[in-house]
């Protein structure tokens, strides 16, 4: 039987998708990105019309399933041949960054008596990889989607700040153009900021920033597995029976293994193949983030992200300087 309300949902959170990446696309605009763009697209709809309860089934679908499912294609991106031929200092330096982060984050959190759960998300978001870990990590925490749109949002804003002030201090910095390159990789937000902060300064340092950034990306797995552990062993303290597992994080390291040992030995894939897994894996990420961003009520945002908002600030800016400091 036709499920009118799935298809009239999906369709809905593809055209607001749709808008989010041209909206992304205008000058002034095109820095912060399709997801957040589309977050504010949606946020906006549900404070104008309300929730559109006629497609609730669709905008779930996408949500949730779809959410999934571009987590498990983001696996492609990750390259293990690189991570396991650059070996331990590698993963050294992107574990002291998710150790750092989720711990002053946290702490800050606790001192600001600011929401835990949205804190939780954006301290995993700033140690590994932005809007892709806060999607990862959110069904394992048993995350609002609230949380998870509003962790997405604050997340894409200040890593974006963070990125252009980087591209405009890097000409006067005394260190050389590699450095700097590894210096972004191992302190920005997502691998989009990463690109954004250090393709000015030439490719050898985009190279040398988004090799970086591949090791904090590769800690998306253990990290998720520690929370995994965490949340049953909290669960069975409250007395829940039930705990999920999130078997989409299965999906992402076959999807990583995959990328890295079969796609080009194997069979071969081009690269505007892959360029293209790459803008529909966006895309359905982007259509997700629709979803969540419909679940978020202005009243809320002004009450419970002020704070989350003040310390990321103030941990991105910490980390700024020590991962500086140890160049």
């Amino acid at each position: 039987m036709l499920n009118v309300s799935l298809i009239l949902g999906i369709g809905f959170t593809i055209i607001i998708a749709i808008c989010g990446f041209l909206l992304a696309t205008l000058p002034g605009v095109n820095h912060i990105g399709a997801l957040a763009c589309a977050i504010l697209l949606a946020m906006g709809y549900r404070q104008v019309f309300g929730y559109p309860e006629k497609l609730r089934t669709g905008i779930q679908f996408s949500s949730k399933k779809l959410l999934r499912l571009a987590i498990i294609l983001y696996g492609l991106k990750l390259n293990m041949i690189i991570i396991f031929h650059q070996g331990f200092p590698l993963l050294l330096r992107g574990a002291v960054t998710i150790i750092f982060s989720i711990a002053v984050l946290m702490i800050l959190a606790k001192w600001l008596k600011a929401d835990l759960n949205l804190s939780l998300l954006l301290s995993v978001g700033t140690g590994i990889c932005g809007a892709a870990a806060i999607a990862a990590v959110s069904p394992i925490i048993k995350a609002k989607d609230e949380d998870t749109a509003m962790g997405v949002g604050i997340i894409a804003l200040v890593g974006t700040v963070f990125s252009i002030i980087y591209t405009l201090i890097y000409p006067i910095l005394p260190i050389s153009l590699v450095d700097y390159g590894k210096w972004v990789g191992i302190s920005l937000h997502e691998i989009g900021h990463v690109a954004l902060a250090a393709a000015p300064a030439g490719q050898d340092a985009l190279a040398n920033a988004l090799l970086a950034k591949l090791a904090r990306v590769f800690l998306l797995i253990p990290v998720c597995f520690v929370l995994m552990f965490w949340m049953k062993k909290k669960g069975k303290l409250e007395g829940e029976t039930k705990f999920e597992f999130p078997w989409f994080l299965i999906g992402f390291i076959v999807m990583s293994f995959v990328g890295s040992y079969i796609i080009g030995n194997e069979f071969v894939v081009s690269k505007k193949h892959m360029s293209d897994i790459a803008t529909f894996t966006s895309f359905i990420l982007t259509m997700s983030m629709t979803g969540l961003g419909l679940n978020i009520s202005i009243k809320e945002l002004r009450t419970k992200a002020i704070r989350p908002l003040i310390a990321i600030i103030i941990t991105s800016i910490l980390l700024s300087f020590l991962t500086y400091a140890f160049l």
